[in-house]
């Protein structure tokens, strides 16, 4: 069990604090969640939010709590009280000294982006295993030490400060020496990944989200070019600098990001003005291929991922693995290669029906259009070339509480691309789904779409689904996008345990006559 003093925890605390007492408990964990101090414990009163964490502070003390960090001014406690400026940076920092710097012990990659992290981040954690590297992997679907795999829970952005912290410690203590780390852009806008001293930063692309969370595109993009910003301030390590940002330049965040940055800088994309660039593109049935070429190499790649979007993210691995680690460009190609797939991202369903069924993670403008784009590319050919005339099927809905313009938008991508659109819910929460659908239906209206002829409203995803198999003809592709890998809808404040691939093989079972699955259960469901 980790254990550190009080002192030690501030011994290189950067920010400004005052302390009240000169006791120096030993602490033996430490959390910003009242409901979660143990005896022993540090507890952090983070202000905003839906609470304020200063008025739990007797709550902690009742569990054993031996220190309290804070922001308010407050006096007569049994336990010593730190005042710091921000509380949410200060745990940050804090958990870092309490696992005793695990990042400084290991070479730390972060990749964010709105689009394709999760994908980026899983095909450089397969090119470091390729490249004989001791390797672990934080993404939002889960962490991976070594033979461990530890779910990082439903709906997870980047986990919390001291759960990150706790993460590579453990990874220090099994010997791994590379980390890639997920990072989103509320994981910095609360400094919860402020203290993973990076070595290498990557971006996929900064497009329309979350603009509900932060305001403007602007203040979402700078939360993201904090990864960039932060390189400079990594300490010297014992096993070397890099100081890399990899950047899209076939991205509108590219002139942004390449000012900011202070260290060194490569770009990647399928422009010839970048400096590691994909040519030669072939959209094959079993994904694509092509060419990296640049900065002295010239490297034959084939990812089992479809669409240009996939090569995009294989880019931006590979410059990573090859500009900033210096591995050898064949090796980068074969753990790309050895990717077999990303859970609930572009992964087939197939229990023998007579048209391809998909499950793809798309929950943005862009990545819907990315993904309908890809849908269209995989039924232009068959394993000999020939042309198809299948049609398009999207099923996807706009989460509740959450940016609403990108409902109007993500409807009016369907509209455009594909062939029939079937909107659903997709985590409601507490707002009227019937008023979410109708926002959707006015942007496929909006772009010439016809309730009942192109496009359906179904409030039940499970009916949804099952709508979308009868209208499914042979040779249709059929995309339920949105969820995922996720594994829990929310509907008013309650998780009910939901899985899109799950979901699919339980309406194709039904569909097709076979014993299965069963549809999981959603408020929505008729009785």
């Amino acid at each position: 069990m980790h254990t550190s003093s009080l002192s030690r925890l501030f011994a290189e605390f950067p920010f400004e604090y005052t302390s009240d007492s000169n006791a120096d408990p030993q602490i033996s964990s430490l959390t910003a969640d009242s409901r979660q101090v143990q005896p022993g414990g540090l507890f952090v009163a983070m202000s905003g939010g839906s609470a304020d964490g200063h008025q739990y502070i007797p709550a902690a003390l009742s569990k054993g709590a031996l220190a309290v960090v804070g922001e308010q001014p407050i006096s007569g406690l049994d336990v010593p009280y730190i005042r710091v400026q921000n509380a949410r940076q200060a745990l940050a920092s804090l958990a870092a000294a309490f696992y005793d710097y695990p990042a400084r012990k290991l070479t730390m990659i972060g990749v964010t982006g709105t689009d394709g992290k999760t994908t980026t981040c899983n095909l450089l954690y397969q090119i470091l295993l390729a490249a004989g590297c001791k390797a672990g992997l934080i993404s939002t679907v889960n962490a991976v030490i070594g033979s461990e795999v530890l779910d990082t829970g439903f709906h997870v952005t980047t986990p919390e400060a001291p759960e990150v912290q706790r993460y590579l410690s453990k990874m220090v203590a099994a010997g791994l020496t590379h980390v890639v780390l997920e990072t989103t852009s509320h994981g910095w806008a609360q400094y919860r990944v402020d203290a993973c001293e990076f070595d290498i930063g990557v971006v996929t692309n900064i497009t329309h989200e979350h603009l509900d969370y932060h305001g403007s595109y602007e203040n979402y993009r700078a939360a993201k070019a904090r990864l960039f910003t932060s390189l400079a301030d990594t300490p010297p390590k014992a096993q070397g600098q890099i100081g890399l940002a990899v950047l899209n330049q076939d991205d509108s965040s590219y002139e942004y990001l390449k000012s900011v940055v202070r260290m060194r800088a490569v770009s990647y994309g399928l422009t010839p003005a970048a400096d590691v660039r994909a040519e030669h593109i072939v959209h094959a049935p079993d994904g694509a291929r092509f060419t990296v070429s640049g900065q002295g190499f010239r490297c034959e790649v084939a990812p089992n991922l479809h669409g240009l979007f996939n090569v995009s993210n294989c880019l931006a691995a590979f410059s990573a693995a090859v500009v900033g680690l210096g591995l050898e460009p064949q090796v980068a190609a074969r753990g790309i290669a050895n990717l077999p797939g990303v859970p609930g991202r572009m992964e087939r369903i197939d229990l023998g029906q007579d048209f391809i069924a998909i499950v793809d993670f798309a929950h943005t403008p862009n990545a819907l259009k990315v993904s309908l784009e890809t849908a269209r590319q995989m039924l232009a050919q068959d394993g000999a070339g020939k042309q198809k005339t299948g049609r398009v099927i999207a099923v996807f809905g706009s989460a509740g509480l959450r940016d609403r313009e990108k409902r109007r938008m993500m409807a009016e991508v369907s509209a455009e691309l594909a062939d029939i659109s079937i909107l659903t819910a997709e985590d409601p929460r507490t707002e009227s789904l019937d008023g979410i659908l109708e926002e959707m239906a006015q942007g496929a209206r909006g772009k010439g779409g016809v309730e009942g002829q192109t496009f359906w409203r179904v409030n039940d995803r499970g009916d949804a689904l099952r709508l979308a198999l009868k209208l499914a003809r042979p040779g249709d592709l059929l995309i339920s996008c949105g969820k995922g890998h996720e594994q829990s809808m929310c509907f008013g404040t309650t998780e009910y345990p939901w899985d899109d691939r799950i979901a699919l093989r339980a309406a194709l079972s039904e569909y097709l006559g076979l014993d299965g699955l069963k549809m999981p259960y959603l408020p929505t469901a008729r009785s």
